[in-house]
């Protein structure tokens, strides 16, 4: 990746009725001009989340940097160029050994205590939230606000994702508070690909 983009865009498969509109979903985004896409499926079986997976790559691979949420053993089955993981998922150094070193790694974070653990480890980015309220999951962390992206801004020199409550009208104000990009999953599925290019619009 030559710059770190400022849009994260996150598929979460709670938000399709069925495969179809996951997929087309995802050619919008990217037609939209985004570079990053994390697949996340909370609910699947691992051969459902290989199978949409693999499917992602087919359609994307080459346009768009693939992210697998939770599973190193996934992102590397279905030729993913990352993982993510969260606080109660794989340690990062797990994840590490599955996915080997040219593979990125991504870790979420909710407190500064968090952030410098992730910071020291072998993660390429660092995630940082919510930073308002969310609704995609169904017991979010306490946010922190722009002044948790600001503290976490000062504890990493990685790239750091802020994530949780980011729309087109508040994405602004968290670059400026420190964050190099935004994850967003609600406010990108009505018209992905129009609302994937306001975003580009607005983060400049």
């Amino acid at each position: 990746m030559k710059s770190w983009p400022r849009l994260y865009a996150i598929l979460d498969t709670l938000c399709f009725p069925d495969n179809q509109t996951l997929f087309s979903t995802a050619e919008e985004l990217v037609a939209g001009g985004v570079t990053l896409l994390q697949y996340r499926n909370k609910s699947g079986d691992a051969r459902q989340m290989l199978e949409q997976a693999q499917e992602l790559k087919r359609r994307l691979g080459g346009f768009t940097e693939l992210i697998m949420d939770d599973r190193a053993d996934l992102c590397v089955a279905a030729g993913f160029d990352g993982v993510h993981v969260g606080q109660e998922d794989l340690s990062p150094a797990g994840a590490r050994k599955v996915i080997g070193e040219s593979l990125w790694l991504g870790v979420s974070t909710h407190n500064p205590e968090q952030v410098k653990e992730a910071d020291k480890s072998s993660a390429d980015y660092l995630a940082i939230g919510p930073v308002f309220s969310t609704s995609s999951k169904a017991n979010p962390d306490p946010v922190i606000g722009l002044e948790g992206v600001r503290n976490a801004r000062a504890l990493t020199r990685k790239p750091l994702v802020a994530i949780g409550g980011i729309n087109r009208a508040n994405c602004r104000s968290v670059i400026e508070a420190g964050a190099d990009s935004v994850a967003v999953i609600s406010d990108l599925m009505r018209d992905p690909r129009k609302s994937a290019e306001d975003f580009f619009r607005i983060l400049g």
